[in-house]
Parts: structure tokens; C-alpha cells; sequence
């Protein structure tokens, strides 16, 4: 099938998945209110096959230093699979499903799969990493940039993190978990009970960021937008905590954003 949009609806709920644009959610409307910020980088893309920064773009994967692009110099930033097309596999009035096949810069082949499911007060988003072959080291997440105002007071965030990961200078996790501090935030958070963060539109809409997963990053240093990205583990991870997919078990991920208006 194509690369083409794909609109899903639910009740008032509306969201556009873009295959060809690396998987993203291209847009998410309550009641016609849009909750994402637009543009061609933003809405919510999918970081596979890693998360976040690798240091220098450099990871070992079994006994070999694999060197990545630096699209964030002086690292790598947030995989590559939302850089490349995607591809619908299947499409219902409020699900779809859609693959992408892993390739140059990535080392290794393998399948990613996202479902995107709508209900008419959440939205459910699923992704899986499968190798054909060899077992490697990987990461999933999602970026979502909401709109930091809705048309009214701007939104606040709601969150009881366990740790905070010291950032170092070059803006990555130093290995060291600290009380967590006040923001402006471009911080990775542990949750070890899962990921619950809650997003405050005063007066307009409640919604709530959760995954089972225990990593939260929290972005939220531009004015247009504030990011809350689960993902299956902090920035730099596939030299700190790799998550291995291998041939009898893939990597599997899910995230959910329940909304209510207020």
C-alpha cells in the first residue's frame, strides 16, 4: 500500500498519520482543537532504532564500535526511521498500521511496525523492532511536540519522577540519578512504576502521557511547544542500558495519551 496521509476518527477525536514522513502523527484535534505543533518536524515522530543522543554517535554493538551519522553534532540524535518513508500496511476508520524497513545508516536489517489506535478519549501507539537476522541493541520512543498554549494560559506539567539523570555538558545522562529539579527541562527521568505525566490546558483539556516503559525525556526550552517522550530507556542507552532484539523476541513498546476536557 501507499505512503500516503491516513486520517483516523473517534467520536470528535481526529488524528493524521504521515507513512511518508517518517511515521509521524502529523496532527491530533479534540473537538477540533489541534494539539500538536505543525510543521514537516514536528507533530509526534517515532525514535527508532535509538533514542535521544548517542554520545559522538558512537555505540558498541556485540564486539564492533558502529559509528552513526552526526545529525546533531557533535552526536546522533533520535534515530533514523522518522528521516525515512513508511509504509500502511493496513487501515481502519480508527486504526492503522504501518512499517518501516530498517537500512543505511543502520547496520542491521529488521522490521519497525506502529499501530496507531484511536478511541474516542485516548490515543494508543504501539511499536515493535524485528531482526531477520542478527541480534543488535535498539531503543523506541516517541516525540510529541503539544502545543504549549491551546489559545489560553499556557499548559503545566504534572509528574512524580523517582530520579532525575544528571545531564553533563555535552547534555547527556553522567551515570550519576539526582533529586529531580525545577525546569526549564531537556531531561531524562526515571519512573520505574511506569511513565505517568500529566498535560494541564487550564480551563480547556486534561491529558495524560503513560507507558509501562520506565524513561521519560521532558523538553519543554521553546517557546511553541513542550515535549514529553516515553521511551524504553535514557538518552545514550545503547551504550549504557542496551535492550537487545533478537530473532525469537523483538523489542515491543506502547504508549497511551488519555484526554478529558475541563
Amino acid at each position: 500500500m501507499s505512503d500516503e496521509d491516513i486520517t483516523l476518527t473517534a467520536g470528535d477525536a481526529e488524528v493524521i498519520v504521515r507513512p511518508g514522513n517518517g511515521g509521524r502523527i502529523g496532527g491530533l484535534r479534540i473537538g477540533g482543537t489541534e494539539l500538536l505543533r505543525q510543521g514537516p518536524k514536528f507533530g509526534c515522530f517515532p525514535m527508532v532504532p535509538w533514542c535521544g543522543r548517542i554520545r559522538e554517535g558512537r555505540f558498541l554493538d556485540g564486539g564492533t564500535v558502529r559509528q552513526m551519522p552526526l545529525n546533531s553534532p557533535p552526536h546522533a540524535i533520535h534515530g533514523t526511521a522518522r528521516d525515512g518513508a513508511w509504509r500502511t500496511a493496513r487501515v481502519t476508520e480508527n486504526e492503522a498500521v504501518i512499517t518501516h524497513e530498517l537500512t543505511d545508516p543502520w547496520p542491521h536489517s529488521g522490521r519497525v511496525t506502529q499501530i496507531v489506535a484511536l478511541a474516542e478519549d485516548s490515543l494508543t501507539l504501539t511499536m515493535s523492532v524485528e531482526t531477520y537476522e542478527d541480534s543488535y541493541p535498539a531503543q523506541i520512543g516517541w516525540h510529541p511536540w503539544f502545543r504549549r498554549s491551546l489559545g489560553g494560559a499556557d499548559v503545566t506539567l504534572d509528574f512524580e519522577p523517582a530520579w532525575q539523570e544528571e545531564r553533563g555538558a555535552d547534555h547527556l545522562p553522567t551515570g550519576n540519578r539526582i533529586d529531580p529539579k525545577p525546569g526549564p527541562w531537556d531531561d531524562c527521568f526515571g519512573m520505574p512504576g511506569g511513565v505517568g505525566v500529566t498535560l494541564t490546558w487550564p480551563g480547556r483539556l486534561e491529558l495524560t502521557v503513560a507507558s509501562r516503559e520506565e524513561w521519560v525525556v521532558v523538553y519543554d526550552e521553546q517557546a511553541e511547544a513542550v515535549c514529553v517522550e516515553p521511551q524504553t530507556g535514557p538518552p545514550n542507552g545503547l551504550n549504557t542500558r542496551p535492550r537487545l532484539v533478537t530473532p525469537l523476541e523483538p523489542l515491543e513498546a506502547a504508549t497511551t495519551w488519555s484526554w478529558r476536557r475541563l
